[in-house]
């Protein structure tokens, strides 16, 4: 089985009041879960991994002990996340290895094969809408 996540996080400002999204869909493209997370004041690279830890962690608890083994793509408009989850750049920054730490244990949790991949903004429209979306009515309200 194969599964799809988009996640996407942002911030108003850098660092400003920030946001997550991330839009879970089947094979067939059947939208799973989507869901927008206030963050309340970061950076938008400490958003961006947190939108990876709350789909995980939404993954985590639908895990059923015996489930076959399911492939996950994490699909990002952040390069560099996407570089520093698939360990090719280095986390220097503490705040964000933390994030990475908590990222592996989530990962473990769920099980099976977790790929990440850069896609152009364009193609991440969902995820983006849940954070703006998630952060007007945080700020507007």
């Amino acid at each position: 089985m194969q599964i799809n996540v988009f996640c996407d996080g942002g911030a108003r400002g850098n660092p400003g009041p920030a946001a997550v999204g991330f839009v879970i869909k089947d094979s067939a493209g059947k939208v799973i879960k989507k869901k927008g997370k206030y963050l309340g004041r970061a950076t938008n690279n400490v958003a961006e991994y947190q939108a990876v830890v709350a789909a995980l962690a939404w993954l985590s608890q639908q895990v059923k002990p015996d489930s076959q083994p399911v492939a996950y793509t994490f699909f990002l408009d952040s390069r560099l996340v996407v570089n520093q989850l698939n360990g090719l750049f280095k986390v220097k920054k503490a705040s964000l290895r933390s994030l990475v730490v908590k990222i592996r244990q989530l990962e473990q949790a769920v099980g099976g094969n977790i790929n990440y991949l850069f896609i152009k903004r364009e193609k991440n429209q969902e995820a983006d809408q849940l954070v703006n979306l998630t952060l007007d009515q945080k700020l507007l309200s």
